[in-house]
């Protein structure tokens, strides 16, 4: 199970952006690799936390994970620390603590080469999904076609022409920072910063890809299998992690992030987690009551009207409106009764009906145990 981001940085939901930031750089401190090698467990905490801090210090982010919780980015993909991608988390560094103070803690960057920023981020995305009433409730997985740049197949994202076209930078050795030490009366001084050369990447391209002419990608499309959960509501956003659009030469693909929108449903309407319809009878089936067939989300239920039923009467189907994104709670749908009332009669029924409206049966007789219409309309949506 996921533990909650707030946890994880040791903050609350009413702490500041600043001090979420602090925090996170206290936590990402504590646990980074460099100070902790060959730790897997101090690994996957750092991952962990920057995965927190990913979610908290973007507000929209934020505000639906304050409401939804985890479900608000696990729908489609979402944000797990098992798929944070570790050179995100190192350029992310470099805004947190800034490059000169990255590089006096750990000594000019990771081994293996150094801290390297693999290309340039590409850009999220955001598309619009359209989901009717049977697939908000029960959950859906969809396969759309998502228009966006993509991997270079040619030079599988490097830029190069071929493998000989890349070259070690000779200003960095590959290292993709350079460092510079200065001296001051306290003493020297050592900063690291981003090679200029090479812009981090640590190598050079001498011929560029001719296919995508050194981005390290081209404009195409994918197929994205998305899995939507049961409960999501309009307006609500989810996010596929690296599933936006690819980076140049290499970098870390951005977001896509899907927008849920509801396609109307043809009788019912939609309230929250609860579902309504209006039911329309005629006056005999309110004077001797009547069964009747409703439709619902899934299908169509048999309800009972009883004798003497009145216009605005309000039955509860319980457990057939949506679930709960969020738990394992589900609305009921509410069917507010409506009597019909005849406009056209022929001169035998207007005979009757006249008939019968002089018998004292036929007399509004209020029930005084009956509840007014606010508050009964109050009931049925609590």
């Amino acid at each position: 199970m996921k533990r909650d981001y707030y946890e994880i940085l040791q903050v609350t939901k009413t702490s500041t952006p600043e001090e979420i930031k602090k925090s996170y750089r206290k936590v990402a401190m504590q646990f980074h690799p460099d100070r902790n090698p060959g730790d897997a467990s101090a690994e996957e905490k750092f991952k962990e936390a920057a995965e927190a801090y990913e979610v908290l210090s973007d507000p929209d982010k934020k505000a639906k994970y304050d409401r939804f919780g985890h479900q608000a980015f696990a729908g489609a993909g979402g944000f797990h620390s098992s798929n944070v991608n570790m050179n995100d988390i190192f350029s992310q560094f470099g805004d947190i603590f800034g490059d000169d103070v990255f590089g006096s803690f750990f000594g000019g960057g990771r081994s293996s080469g150094g801290r390297k920023s693999a290309g340039t981020r590409g850009s999220n995305l955001r598309i619009k999904l359209k989901l009717n009433y049977e697939e908000i409730a029960s959950g859906v997985t969809k396969t759309i076609k998502v228009k966006k740049y993509v991997k270079c197949d040619t030079c599988h994202g490097s830029g190069a022409k071929d493998k000989n076209s890349m070259q070690t930078c000779s200003t960095c050795g590959g290292n993709g920072q350079v460092r510079k030490v200065t001296n001051t009366f306290l003493g020297q001084m050592q900063t690291v910063t981003t090679c200029p050369t090479c812009q981090g990447e640590g190598s050079t391209i001498t011929a560029k890809c001719t296919s995508c002419k050194g981005d390290g990608r081209i404009y195409g499309e994918e197929m994205v299998k998305v899995k939507i959960p049961a409960g999501v509501q309009e307006g609500m956003q989810l996010s596929m992690h690296g599933k936006g659009n690819e980076g140049e030469r290499g970098g870390a693909a951005g977001d896509l992030l899907i927008l849920i929108e509801e396609e109307q449903h043809k009788d019912l309407q939609r309230d929250g987690q609860n579902v309504a319809y209006e039911l329309y009878i005629n006056f005999t089936d309110a004077v001797f009551g009547t069964n009747l067939e409703v439709p619902t989300i899934d299908g169509r239920a048999k309800i009972k009207i009883p004798a003497g039923t009145q216009s605005g009467k309000i039955f509860r189907l319980k457990g057939k409106g949506f679930p709960d994104v969020n738990s394992y709670s589900k609305g009921d749908q509410l069917i507010h009764v409506n009597v019909w009332t005849p406009q056209h009669l022929t001169q035998e029924e207007k005979e009757m009906l006249e008939k019968l409206s002089k018998s004292p049966n036929f007399k509004p007789q209020p029930d005084k145990n009956e509840k007014n219409f606010f508050d009964k309309v109050k009931e049925a949506f609590s």
